[in-house]
């Protein structure tokens, strides 16, 4: 419990600077890309990589060592060792990139809404850009008809792509290119997963706060009701023993109408 608690806080600590060499490393990633430098430049730009290549590499063997049951974190980070045993595979490293999704994430806030807005903004941004440096360095270049040729085409591949649409005008053909093209489906499909479920997680808490409105107001005006219902008794017992009713009143007098009339009868007689 003390060695997880102690990952824990790592991994708390070392999110936004992870974050900062992930974006850095996107940067760098789109210079030598799309700017493709040339002899210092290009040495200092590969070294730079390097180095945030170098630093996710130390991160994950520090969380290693940090972990309390280390085969089983092992197990469930497989993904996260394919990014950094793999340099061949250069654009797998752009993975790291999920780590600013979940510091926006936690910077926007845990509500419903939040996580809608940072997993289809953010998430869509980075996955698409991402993906379209990674194609257009894996495919530029090959193609005969001039296919990948700038980043314009690489965008439009992954947007169709992503979004599951898959005109076919252009299709990737090394091994590297058809790897991240497997990706992006599997990032697209997972995307579009996680937005329809948290809508529907929105709507059905929303629906559920308005019925739970709806009933608090229709008990409390139940209780005002019995409370005026009791009052109303409380006052009619209070009120019925000194204030005879109608009825009452009507009998008495009609009693007394007929003493009346028996006692001028009575006197009639005695004077016959």
């Amino acid at each position: 419990m003390f060695e997880q608690s102690r990952l824990q806080r790592y991994e708390l600590r070392m999110e936004w600077p992870l974050a900062a060499v992930a974006l850095a490393f996107l940067a760098l990633f789109s210079i030598d890309v799309l700017y493709q430098p040339q002899d210092t430049v290009d040495h200092i730009v590969k070294y730079a990589m390097f180095l945030c290549w170098g630093v996710f590499c130390a991160d994950y063997l520090i969380r290693l060592g940090l972990a309390e049951a280390r085969l089983k974190w092992f197990v469930r980070h497989l993904l996260d060792l394919a990014i950094i045993a793999l340099p061949a595979l250069r654009p797998l490293r752009l993975l790291s990139l999920t780590v600013v999704i979940n510091v926006l994430q936690r910077a926007i806030g845990h509500t419903i809404r939040g996580k809608v807005i940072v997993y289809t903004v953010c998430g869509a941004v980075v996955i698409i850009y991402s993906a379209s440096l990674a194609i257009l360095e894996a495919e530029r270049g090959v193609h005969p008809d001039h296919a990948f040729a700038n980043l314009g085409d690489a965008l439009w591949w992954s947007v169709t792509t992503v979004t599951t649409v898959g005109y076919g005008d252009t299709v990737p053909s090394t091994v590297t290119g058809r790897f991240v093209a497997v990706a992006l489906m599997i990032a697209g499909v997972s995307l579009l997963g996680v937005v329809t479920a948290t809508l529907a997680s929105w709507i059905v808490e929303r629906v559920a706060a308005e019925d739970t409105t709806i009933r608090a107001a229709t008990a409390a005006q139940i209780d005002e009701l019995r409370d005026e219902i009791r009052q109303l008794s409380e006052a009619l017992s209070r009120s019925a023993p000194g204030d005879p009713s109608p009825a009452n009143g009507e009998l008495s007098n009609r009693g007394d109408r007929t003493g009346s009339t028996a006692h001028r009868g009575d006197g009639h007689n005695s004077l016959t």
